[in-house]
């Protein structure tokens, strides 16, 4: 680890910490938000980040098969419709320095097709914010513990 931000930034820290817990409150089930955090997590590869969020998704009842399978999603009967629309959109959200131009119309209409506009509102920031859990823990070479 290169340093700990907890006390230089305590007040960001306590934010991003807030935002968690708002959308963990959020009207998307927390199983999708795990699955969420731990797939974008998986395509930054942020150790610290994965461990987290896989142990946090087997206490949410998220069954070990999901956990192995959520690589490979796509090609998998492990997850439900809503769920594969939510992981798209993660994954395009992710990516979008990919040279894909963002998120592409089919992904977001699909999962509009899914999620009401409060449910889409939970997700985006649900990205958002793993992402920059990511990178915090990336560029301060945070690990597992």
């Amino acid at each position: 680890m290169r340093m700990s931000i907890r006390k230089p930034a305590a007040t960001g820290l306590k934010a991003l910490y807030d935002l968690e817990a708002y959308l963990n409150d959020s009207p998307v089930p927390r199983t999708t938000l795990d699955l969420l955090r731990l797939r974008v997590s998986q395509i930054n590869g942020c150790s610290f980040c994965v461990d987290m969020h896989a142990r946090e998704a087997r206490q949410t009842g998220v069954s070990d098969q999901r956990l192995h399978a959520l690589a490979a999603w796509r090609d998998t009967p492990f997850f439900s419709d809503d769920e594969r629309a939510a992981l798209a959109l993660a994954e395009a959200a992710t990516r979008i320095s990919d040279g894909s131009g963002g998120v592409p119309d089919e992904v977001w209409d699909a999962a509009a097709d899914h999620y009401d506009e409060g449910q889409l509102a939970a997700l985006v920031m649900t990205i958002a914010a793993i992402n920059a859990w990511n990178r915090i823990n990336i560029t301060l070479r945070n690990t597992p513990a």
